[in-house]
């Protein structure tokens, strides 16, 4: 029950069921709900993590434009990492202005809009990692617009042999970023922008033991060291406009190294349980979705309709939604969360009758929401509808 435990200490934010429970009674569920005083704390904690730097939102985590808008007009927040090149460009167009696609693409029609808009291009900026990024994207692509790239460099740990941490980049060294640099420059078709470098070994693992701790601390000094060493190299080629670096579990770590200009964050933004267990940080949770009991099955067993909005990752039980509330609930382990029903077993399932509401968290942030039209802003006593990706009608994948 820790997780259950750690939510139910946070004040103010989510939390506030019977708050909430008027406040929605006439809604049907399944729905989402943001609690926007939650919001803005986390807002505010992670501005105070990255002491100064200023932070990048991470599109993907959020996936509402009035909740990215809302961020962005915070001091502290510049500029969206946005996770598709299709997702960018509508960004650019209804009026954000720096924009760094996160990852690289091979989208076609995209890369051909990019190059045919200059204001669009002005805007966006590409991720790549190797010399084939370079020549597909000339390969389909005639405007003259001039295309800004950031070179991804791997930010894992490496130890006896192991990986540690996502795989990412081919790029590792110095040498390695400094001769895709040198291709970047020679070509008058693309203009050096800026490096990145993502620690998910750092910031996408919860403090759950001493092992990780240890990897963290040993992470973050040889990429300190590493880091510094390609940014030398780099700026050999380009003055650099960016060195982004870092997520919502490491804003720390990364803001201290001076070389960072920016560091990025969107899932502390809602707080999902992934980011229930870290040292430094416990972000408010902000974010739950309700679901309503359609059967009673057994005594202390109740069904629920839908629910089964499992985070992507590995498959593992803490990538699974988690009932909240009521207490004492758990999911039943040979079915968890289901696609059209999800049966919730404890001692509250024996006080639930047909049509009573439950509140469930999501593991990780926005990807919740592609199931989502409508996301429903609670502001004290106020209830606000807004509009979700998927409600404006867009799906990048």
């Amino acid at each position: 029950m820790y997780y259950l435990s750690v939510f139910l200490s946070y004040t103010p934010g989510m939390g506030d069921f019977d708050r909430y429970a008027r406040l929605t009674a006439d809604l049907d569920a399944p729905f989402a709900v943001i609690d926007l005083a939650a919001f803005r704390r986390n807002a505010d904690d992670l501005v105070r993590r990255a002491a100064g730097t200023p932070i990048r939102i991470a599109s993907k985590s959020v996936r509402c434009r009035a909740l990215i808008t809302a961020a962005l007009e915070r001091p502290g927040f510049h500029g969206v990492m946005s996770y598709a090149l299709p997702e960018a460009l509508w960004l650019a167009r209804n009026g954000v202005d720096d924009i760094l696609l996160g990852y690289p693409t091979t989208h076609r029609g995209a890369l051909r809009s990019l190059a045919d808009d200059p204001a669009a291009a002005a805007r966006i900026t590409l991720m790549v990692d190797s010399p084939e990024h370079l020549a597909f994207i000339k390969s389909v692509t005639a405007g003259d617009a001039r295309i800004q790239v950031c070179l991804d460099v791997d930010a894992s740990l490496r130890v006896l042999g192991q990986h540690l941490g996502v795989r990412r980049s081919p790029l590792r060294t110095p040498e390695e970023v400094a001769g895709l640099a040198r291709e970047v420059v020679a070509d008058d078709a693309f203009e050096l922008v800026g490096v990145m470098f993502y620690e998910a070994q750092i910031a996408g693992l919860p403090d759950a033991s001493p092992a990780v701790r240890w990897v963290k601390r040993r992470s973050a000094a040889e990429l300190a060291d590493r880091r510094g060493a390609v940014v030398d190299a780099l700026k050999q080629f380009a003055p650099l406009r960016l060195v982004n670096s870092g997520g919502t579990g490491s804003l720390e770590i990364s803001s201290a190294d001076p070389v960072v200009t920016e560091v990025t964050a969107g899932s502390g933004l809602y707080g999902p349980t992934l980011f229930d267990r870290y040292d430094v940080f416990q972000p408010l949770p902000a974010v739950a979705f309700a679901l309503d009991v359609v059967r009673r099955p057994a005594p202390r067993i109740a069904t629920l309709f839908g629910g089964g909005y499992v985070a992507s990752g590995p498959a593992k039980k803490s990538r699974l939604p988690l009932p909240t509330w009521p207490a004492g609930l758990k999911l039943l382990g040979t079915e968890g969360a289901g696609e059209v029903q999800t049966p919730v077993v404890g001692r509250s399932a024996e006080r639930l009758h047909l049509g009573d509401r439950i509140w469930m968290r999501y593991a990780k942030a926005g990807e919740m929401l592609e199931r989502f039209d409508v996301m429903y802003a609670i502001d004290g006593d106020e209830l606000t509808g807004l509009a979700t990706y998927r409600g404006e009608g867009k799906n990048f994948g």
